[in-house]
C-alpha cells in the first residue's frame, strides 16, 4: 500500500517508520535539504527534497497511485495548500496535521478526510491523567468519539456480579479482561473479581463517570 508523507520532522518521521513496519511503501517529501540528507540515511523509504505544495512534484512521486496523503509539517498553511492540491487526484484518504486549533475548521471545510492536532491530543491526555490518574488510555477511535481504556475493578458494588449485569451500557462496553496477563474476551456469565483488570470502549465524555462506577475512589 502506497502512502505519501509531507514533512520530515518528528511527527512525519515517526509516522513513516510506523507505516514501514506495517508494510507500507512510503515516499516522504521534505523541503529542508539538510534534514532530507539526515532522513535519507536512516529511513527505509524514498525521500524527496522538494516542495509538497507543487503539483509537478506530487505527480513525479506518483500521487495518483497513493492510497494515503498525509501532511505533517508544522506549517498549517503549507499542509492546507498541499491537501487542496491533492484533492484533484484519485487519493483515497487525505490527512492533515493542524498546529493551531483555530485553523481546524478551515481544514474540514475544504473536504480533508481527517484533521489531526497533536497539540490538542496532548492537552486532552494531560487533562485525563489529572482527572483520572488510575485510567490508562490505549487508543482514540473515530473523531475522538470514543476511547479504549484500561482500569482495575475495585468497587464492591461491582465485584461478584456477572459481566452481563454491568456491560454493555449506553456509555461503555467491557471488551476484554485478563487471565495471568493474557487477554480474554469476557463471557456474559463470568463473575467479576476484585482487582480484575479490564479493557473498555467508552464514549467521549464518560470516562470519569465510568471510572467512579467501576473503581473505589
Amino acid at each position: 500500500m502506497y502512502a505519501i508523507i509531507m514533512g520530515g520532522g518528528r511527527v512525519g518521521l515517526s509516522l513513516a517508520n510506523l507505516l514501514i513496519e506495517e508494510g507500507f511503501d512510503i515516499t516522504l517529501i521534505e523541503n529542508d535539504e539538510t534534514l532530507c540528507a539526515e532522513i535519507a540515511s536512516d529511513l527505509d523509504a524514498l525521500v524527496i527534497c522538494g516542495n509538497g505544495t507543487s503539483s509537478k512534484l506530487l505527480e513525479e512521486v506518483d500521487i495518483e497511485d497513493a492510497k494515503y496523503f498525509i501532511a505533517t509539517t508544522g506549517n498549517d498553511e503549507a499542509n492546507l495548500l498541499s491537501c487542496i492540491l491533492v484533492r484533484k487526484y484519485d487519493v483515497d484518504t487525505i490527512i492533515a496535521r493542524v498546529s493551531n486549533p483555530d485553523h481546524e475548521e478551515a481544514f474540514k471545510e475544504v473536504g480533508i478526510d481527517r484533521v489531526i492536532s497533536p497539540e490538542i491530543s496532548a492537552a486532552r491526555d494531560l487533562a485525563q491523567y489529572v482527572t483520572n490518574p488510575r485510567v490508562s488510555k490505549l487508543t482514540t477511535l473515530g473523531e475522538g468519539d470514543a476511547e479504549i481504556i484500561e482500569m482495575t475493578i475495585t468497587n464492591d458494588k461491582v465485584v461478584g456480579k456477572r459481566f452481563k449485569d454491568i456491560s454493555p451500557t449506553k456509555e461503555y462496553i467491557i471488551i476484554a479482561t485478563y487471565d495471568n496477563g493474557k487477554l480474554v474476551i469476557p463471557q456474559a456469565n463470568n463473575i467479576i473479581s476484585r482487582g480484575e483488570k479490564v479493557s473498555l470502549l467508552v464514549k467521549r465524555g464518560h470516562i470519569q463517570k465510568v471510572s467512579k462506577k467501576l473503581e473505589k475512589l
